[in-house]
């Protein structure tokens, strides 16, 4: 196990060579003076999983997306005020509220009048869960989820997925002074669960995606991630890449997992790229 999770950080250092000086060069990464252009239209925000932040998790996704010439934009939300270093915590309907409030500032800061949404584990529930109670689904492009637990998880220790992004320490203390409702949110039969399934998840006039592996094993079974309704595209990383092994925290990291992403913010420029292996954990 120690040897996986040295996987992570390893291609974090070289996701960072690779991409850090472009997207500063190209679009934007958390730069409210960044302006949207012809070819990238519409602000993408980013929304990490639990236990996680704006700067551990989806990062440097955002990092790939931003050097491709997007406006990206990330938080950390969920947090509880005198520990800001554990995002996701808080209950999903507060989280929701708090997300909503930075989708209007992007908004302002660029002028825009949508954004785009991708969001890992907990914060792909929270792409669509925003989307549809928040009033603001008029507000939204498209939404690409990975691996969200759409329908609840059976997994019952969700905190786990904070735990493996390296953040043991940090999210053991916070649980045990601070607890975990997002947690029980996001289980089978969860207060988030029901409200979001409670009629139709896909808001008129929004573009869905929904991304995860066929051995993702903290989200399952694996299909709870799917919203099977007319027009949602759901798909399985393995439907591309079948020799992928990803798991569910290397989704945020799988190179493949980022070509399905950043084709499906831009459909009509779709990209073929060659597969790759992820981290199984």
């Amino acid at each position: 196990m120690r040897k996986r999770l040295l996987i992570i950080p390893v291609l974090a250092a070289l996701v960072t060579a690779l991409f850090a000086a472009p997207a500063q060069a190209a679009g934007g990464v958390n730069d409210s003076s960044c302006r949207p252009d012809a070819a990238h239209p519409r602000p993408v925000v980013f929304l990490h999983g639990l236990g996680a932040t704006y700067y551990e998790d989806l990062n440097f996704l955002q990092d790939s997306v931003a050097a491709k010439g997007y406006c990206t934009f990330s938080l950390t939300y969920g947090a509880y005020p005198d520990f800001p270093f554990v995002g996701g915590l808080r209950p999903i309907a507060d989280s929701a509220a708090e997300i909503r409030q930075f989708i209007t500032r992007v908004l302002a800061e660029t002028g825009s009048s949508k954004v785009d949404i991708v969001g890992h584990s907990e914060g792909g529930f929270q792409s669509l869960y925003v989307t549809k109670t928040q009033g603001i689904a008029d507000q939204i492009g498209t939404v690409v989820a990975i691996a969200p637990p759409a329908h609840g998880t059976t997994f019952a220790g969700l905190t786990n997925l904070a735990y493996l992004l390296g953040q043991r320490d940090l999210v053991g203390q916070a649980l045990s002074t601070l607890g975990c409702p997002a947690c029980d949110d996001l289980i089978t039969g969860g207060r988030a669960v029901a409200t979001l399934n409670d009629g139709p998840i896909a808001q008129p006039g929004v573009h869905y995606t929904i991304i995860t592996s066929r051995y993702d094993e903290l989200v399952t079974p694996t299909d709870t991630a799917f919203v099977r309704e007319p027009g949602v595209v759901n798909e399985y990383v393995q439907d591309t890449c079948p020799f992928d092994p990803v798991g569910h925290i290397g989704e945020a990291y799988d190179l493949n997992v980022w070509h399905l992403a950043t084709n499906a913010l831009d459909p009509a420029h779709a990209a073929k790229f060659a597969c790759t292996a992820g981290s199984p954990g």
